[in-house]
């Protein structure tokens, strides 16, 4: 009973929190990452024995973090449908098309994103992703007679959906492969710790925090012999071919968030600094010469932390200490 009321009143906030917004089209929706992740936690996460699947049906607006087998079946028009799919960092989402019965010659669809939207703003950013924008979304109408199944390349993905007609459905399997080289991860929890590697590898990750958090960075090894020091938003780093960098913002887009700072010299930590925005990112830049790798830990700050925080900071952008 304890679940299934934490479920019920996960929907019921992440109703309000998308009824304020434009429900023209789910990829402007207004959900807010604040809004978002205060509801993950109330997304009950089932230990299932393996030989059994998790099933339950899929809502117009939804959030899954359990592998399982979702249904959608329109009790009446749906015009702007998505839902969220997370995973752990170190997996990725396969989304598998079990039976669809959908008229996508009258306007319905079904599209698989490559990451998460928000207001907009898209995660991985496009700087940070392998493909192209519009590579990143696979619709079922253009290709679902011959692909089946949606890999996604990082810890998150997101299903848009149209259906015009009273009983027309879709089933769904959600499956959670590992990722031996997790790049691009958005957390489940305020508070954790992660290591991120990169092997010689021409690519960029960011790991997201989508809460005001505290860093501390255990360890830095970006192959260079370099003793640390940590440059508050200087130009250098850039240049140097491997860094990492720390982001504060409100949004989902790591390119459009303020850097706070740079480091790009190896280093055993720890070195913290705290950040008051609604989305904290670490981003690791790779030149592909060298295997890099970063481990911090992250926190949740507290209200008094916050406002010493806000009190003492000369940022406008949001608050740093």
């Amino acid at each position: 009973m304890e679940g299934t009321f934490r479920e019920q009143l996960f929907f019921v906030m992440l109703c309000l929190s998308v009824l304020k917004g434009d429900a023209r089209y789910m990829e402007e929706n207004e959900i807010t990452p604040e809004g978002l992740f205060s509801l993950l936690n109330s997304e009950l996460k089932r230990e299932i024995p393996e030989e059994l699947i998790y099933s339950r049906p899929l809502r117009c607006l939804d959030m899954v973090a359990a592998e399982g087998q979702f249904t959608f079946t329109a009790d009446r028009p749906h015009l702007s449908c998505a839902a969220f799919f997370i995973a752990e960092p170190n997996q990725v989402i396969n989304v598998e098309y079990d039976s669809v019965d959908i008229d996508c010659r009258s306007g319905d669809f079904i599209k698989v994103f490559d990451g998460w939207v928000m207001k907009g703003e898209k995660f991985p950013s496009s700087q940070d992703h392998a493909l192209p924008l519009m590579e990143r979304y696979v619709d079922y109408c253009d290709s679902g007679t011959v692909r089946r199944t949606v890999r996604s390349s990082q810890n998150v993905a997101m299903v848009f959906f149209r259906v015009h007609t009273v009983g027309s459905s879709f089933t769904l399997t959600v499956r959670k492969p590992i990722n031996p080289f997790p790049c691009n991860i958005i957390s489940q929890t305020p508070e954790g710790s992660f290591t991120m590697v990169i092997p010689q590898q021409h690519r960029n990750c960011s790991f997201s925090i989508i809460y005001p958090v505290e860093i501390k960075i255990a360890e830095l090894s970006l192959g260079h012999l370099n003793d640390f020091p940590i440059k508050k938003s200087m130009p250098g780093c850039a240049g140097a071919g491997d860094f990492v960098e720390l982001l504060g913002g409100n949004g989902m887009d790591p390119s459009k968030m303020f850097p706070v700072a740079d480091l790009c010299y190896n280093f055993n930590g720890p070195a913290q600094m705290k950040i008051g925005c609604d989305n904290t990112v670490v981003r690791m830049v790779s030149s592909g010469r060298f295997v890099n790798r970063v481990a911090f830990q992250y926190r949740l700050l507290d209200r008094q932390e916050l406002q010493r925080i806000k009190v003492n900071s000369v940022e406008d952008f949001c608050f740093t200490g």
